[in-house]
């Protein structure tokens, strides 16, 4: 194992863990669960520090075996449940959101995005949240960087037309 890349993950891994909490609690929903995926994201970062190459992104290191373990233990479940294995982004819809937020516009945008399909709401998060380029979200998800945009497009729309009604008929007033 590189020392060098062993220690840069273990190094690196504390100034990370707020933001792959936050990560895990929009996948999940669940503070508890969100807390798992970042234990076992550490896990997984450390039994794998040899494979991060130094002077990259680390978060985006990160990110991406927090979503990959994600997307395991979804599965795991389905299967579990007798319910087969399915594929992912149709299996991914979390079905509500709590927003308690003293600004009550925030809250609504927060409930819009939390009722986004799980593949939306995961893209947007790391674009517009943890600003990572549309080619770095790709990686992170394990799509194509045209996905990445076709979701954020979805997702604007719904959002567009949770905040005001349809959009395409606000366009042809204007």
């Amino acid at each position: 194992m590189s020392e060098s890349s062993h220690d840069a993950v273990k190094l690196g891994l504390a100034s990370h863990l707020t933001r792959l909490w936050r990560y895990g609690l929009v996948l999940s929903g669940s503070r508890d669960t969100a807390e798992d995926l970042v234990q076992a994201t550490c896990v997984r970062a450390l039994e794998r520090a040899h494979q991060f190459e130094p002077g990259t992104r680390l978060d985006r290191w990160l990110m991406t075996i927090l979503h990959r373990i994600w997307l395991n233990d979804l599965r795991a479940a389905r299967y579990r449940r007798g319910e087969g294995l399915v594929d992912a982004e149709s299996a991914l819809i979390f079905d509500g959101a709590r927003a308690v937020e003293a600004n009550i516009s925030a809250a609504q945008v927060l409930r819009n995005v939390q009722a986004l399909p799980e593949a939306q709401r995961e893209t947007v998060f790391l674009v517009y949240v943890e600003g990572f380029t549309y080619r770095e979200a790709a990686e992170a998800l394990d799509v194509p960087i045209g996905t990445v945009m076709s979701r954020l497009a979805a997702a604007r729309a719904k959002l567009s037309e949770s905040a005001g009604g349809d959009p395409q008929a606000r366009r042809a007033r204007s």
